[in-house]
């Protein structure tokens, strides 16, 4: 079995809204409803579990009745970071799932999950145990000097480097065993942790799958506008 975890937790602060913005309407249907909908569609996607905000779960429950989202299994309650809202999905999925099924965890706010990329990440997940979205990067990136903050002496090559996103891929036994690890021992659990920055510090060994520019991340309104335009786009 193939079963999501969409992370929809936050509260949209950054983007000065007054709701979530995964609740956003955005050509009559809302953020989240557009990342439902790329999993639903999916074949091999068998069940959607939504990690929520508190206070929006009925909403969340009218609008997968309302769009046809048959493959929701059950939505949880958000933690108070990404990472518990995660942790808070991985524990709701014990005695569900099997030790060797596939769960995909995938952002609420980036929207554009790409078919392709999201095959790739489970095929990838089945072979090797897990699987993370990545691109290339391609600016250069600078070491701020620890004398000068607003000086360098020191860069990365840029080949070295990989951009890491959602989705991403874990047998559930291993993803299960590493958050029941990663909280009792205080390891890759701090404010800005996801589940592959947890699993390289508990030692674990990612393994990349393909990924796509357009999947963006809906963090401020100037992401909301690109969004709008690649729908416009596909519209048009």
């Amino acid at each position: 079995m193939t079963t999501a975890i969409i992370i929809a937790g936050g509260c949209g602060h950054r983007m000065g809204l007054d709701i979530p913005k995964q609740f956003v309407n955005v050509y009559d249907k809302p953020v989240i409803l557009y990342t439902l909908e790329g999993f639903q569609h999916h074949p091999m996607i068998d069940e959607i579990n939504v990690v929520c905000i508190d206070g929006w779960h009925d909403v969340l429950r009218a609008y997968a009745r309302q769009f046809g989202i048959t493959k929701l299994r059950n939505v949880v309650a958000g933690g108070s970071t990404s990472q518990e809202s995660i942790r808070n999905g991985v524990y709701a999925l014990e005695g569900h799932c099997g030790e060797e099924d596939t769960v995909v965890i995938h952002d609420g706010i980036r929207p554009l999950v790409d078919s392709t990329v999201l095959t790739d990440v489970i095929l990838k997940c089945r072979e090797y145990g897990n699987a993370v979205t990545s691109m290339p990067y391609n600016e250069q990136i600078f070491v701020i000097s620890r004398e000068d903050e607003s000086t360098t002496t020191e860069y990365i090559p840029r080949e070295t480097l990989r951009r890491v996103a959602t989705p991403q891929a874990y047998h559930f036994g291993k993803l299960l065993s590493s958050y029941r690890r990663a909280y009792a021992e205080g390891i890759g659990i701090h404010a800005s942790a996801y589940t592959n920055t947890m699993m390289v510090e508990l030692g674990e060994r990612l393994h990349f799958a393909a990924g796509s520019d357009k999947n963006i991340k809906l963090t401020t309104k100037d992401d909301l506008e690109l969004f709008k335009a690649y729908i416009r786009a596909e519209q048009e």
